[in-house]
């Protein structure tokens, strides 16, 4: 696959959807279980959602696709200052993520205080499922679509263009020649081609 394909508007969108895919999956579920013992609750088990444990996962994953969209579709202007949203987005998750992987304690303790209706954390013995790690490896994904976004986005072509009224358009022998634009602005309608229609 050569550098262009690499970097084409198609690829960005592809890996940014795709791992803002998999953290809006992640949210609903389960990051880490863990047991404690405590007066109140026992000796028990406990376990937390993405959400519980990752406050924002969602929130970022949306803002991540929305870059991705917004990209693709925007102005240069438009298309650097989102492919850098998208960057931060996928920064952001995964250091949220990996947080919860290195230490599910921390997040765990919190719920379970908040199940025996107290504040700060209890400790717990906890344990992680797959989920914190495939989300650190979507936040990566963000953050390669940014980077492929700025490298190849100077050859994008924007949505845009198309929709923009052309401003001169030349005759056979290089003169001016009124547009269908100009024939609007001038109250006529270009649909009514030499008066043949409508008279």
């Amino acid at each position: 696959m050569n550098r262009s394909r690499l970097t084409s508007k198609l690829t960005v969108v592809v890996l940014a959807l795709l791992g803002s895919g998999i953290l809006l999956a992640s949210g609903g579920r389960v990051w880490a279980n863990g047991t404690v013992d405590d007066a109140v609750l026992g000796a028990s088990r406990i376990s937390g959602t993405g959400t519980e444990v990752a406050s924002g996962v969602v929130a970022l994953a949306l803002v991540g696709a929305a870059a991705a969209l917004a990209s693709a579709t925007g102005g240069v202007v438009v298309r650097r200052i989102t492919l850098g949203v998208l960057a931060l987005a996928g920064v952001a998750e995964s250091v949220v993520a990996a947080r919860v992987a290195l230490a599910p304690e921390d997040p765990l303790g919190a719920i379970a205080a908040k199940a025996a209706g107290r504040t700060g954390s209890i400790e717990t013995h906890a344990t992680i499922t797959a989920w914190p790690w495939l989300c650190v490896v979507a936040g990566v994904l963000l953050v390669l679509a940014s980077v492929a976004g700025w490298l190849g986005a100077a050859r994008w072509r924007g949505l845009g263009a198309r929709y923009e009224a052309p401003t001169t358009s030349a005759g056979a022998r290089g003169q001016r020649v009124a547009t269908d634009w100009d024939r609007l602005d001038a109250g006529d309608d270009p649909t009514l081609r030499d008066g043949g229609a409508g008279t």
